[in-house]
């Protein structure tokens, strides 16, 4: 995940990189999720260093069509498909409406994406 970049061994990605809409508005409101000022910082500057790094891909409605795909495939799989999880399912359906990988620490949470999302555990 782009929040953890600076963290990955540069090897394990792609010589492209690309993050979502979805993604700059997780970071866009991290500042201010927290009460800490340092905090608060740190998170201001992973969101400036993204926004000149990145040009976002949208969510688009090629993406909202995949969304659908990807909560079936979440659902049949008899796993959460709603909530704070919806956020990373929508990440999810702009990696597959974009047909591109997705790079992600936590690939046990799209473990009911096989055939949809190419998923890759970094």
């Amino acid at each position: 995940m782009v929040i953890d970049l600076d963290t990955i061994d540069p090897a394990q990605l792609p010589i492209e990189v690309a993050v979502c809409a979805i993604t700059m508005a997780e970071l866009a409101a991290g500042p201010h999720a927290t009460r800490d000022a340092d905090e608060r910082g740190r998170r201001q500057d992973r969101l400036q260093r993204a926004e000149a790094a990145f040009d976002a891909l949208p969510f688009d409605g090629d993406a909202a069509r995949a969304y659908g795909r990807v909560y079936a495939a979440v659902a049949a799989a008899g796993r959460k498909a709603r909530g704070a999880r919806a956020v990373d399912l929508l990440i999810a359906a702009t990696a597959c409406a974009s047909e591109l990988p997705l790079y992600t620490r936590n690939a046990a949470d799209f473990a009911a994406l096989e055939g949809l999302v190419h998923v890759v555990a970094v």
